[in-house]
């Protein structure tokens, strides 16, 4: 599913699909923007986002085996809420 298709699901529950795309930007939206703050985001019986961040470290290029300093650099996860799996798996 993409956006426009997400944006057509939520329109089918809603007056129009104009407020339907409001809804899913500022849905978007906010996620993004608390993210970028490097809080949480937990959504409940779906899942929590957070910015994690790496350590500088210390690897190896594969081609000339020269040691090579990895600089450390901030990384999306998700975790799945345990009613999130149950219906997947």
């Amino acid at each position: 599913m993409n956006k426009a298709q997400l944006i057509a699901k939520v329109a089918e529950k809603t007056e129009t699909k104009k407020q339907a795309q409001e809804i899913v930007e500022l849905i978007l939206d906010t996620i993004k923007s608390t993210l970028k703050k490097r809080e949480p985001v937990a959504i409940s019986g779906f899942g929590t986002f957070r910015v994690k961040e790496t350590k500088p470290r210390t690897g190896r290029n594969p081609k000339t085996g020269e040691t090579i300093q990895i600089p450390a650099k901030k990384k999306l996860s998700f975790r799945a809420s345990k009613e999130l799996k149950s219906i997947i798996i």
